[in-house]
């Protein structure tokens, strides 16, 4: 039932011209080179440290592997990530 509707809005969404993974809440991830990170739609940070990161989404952890990782913002439902990154994966570790 639950896919049904996530199949509903995004096709609602389709229609109207808004953004997909607004509508459906999922996470939108940018990366910006090798030193930024911005993620949209979150559900919170699992742990942080020097060199790695678990960020909670709809589709599961986000791992974030790096080198002097930062939060440079947090407000609503986005995080922005600084640092020199090495690799980003879904899933429980990278």
């Amino acid at each position: 039932m639950e896919q049904k509707l996530n199949n509903l809005k995004l096709t609602v969404a389709e229609g109207m011209d808004f953004p997909k993974e607004i509508v459906a809440g999922i996470p939108s991830v940018t990366v910006v080179g090798q030193c930024e990170v911005i993620i949209e739609n979150h559900k919170g940070i699992l742990s942080f440290e020097d060199e790695f990161m678990k960020i909670n989404t709809k589709l599961g952890v986000l791992n974030i592997k790096g080198e002097n990782l930062e939060i440079i913002f947090i407000g609503g439902n986005t995080i922005t990530v600084g640092g020199k990154f090495k690799g980003l994966s879904y899933g429980e570790d990278l």
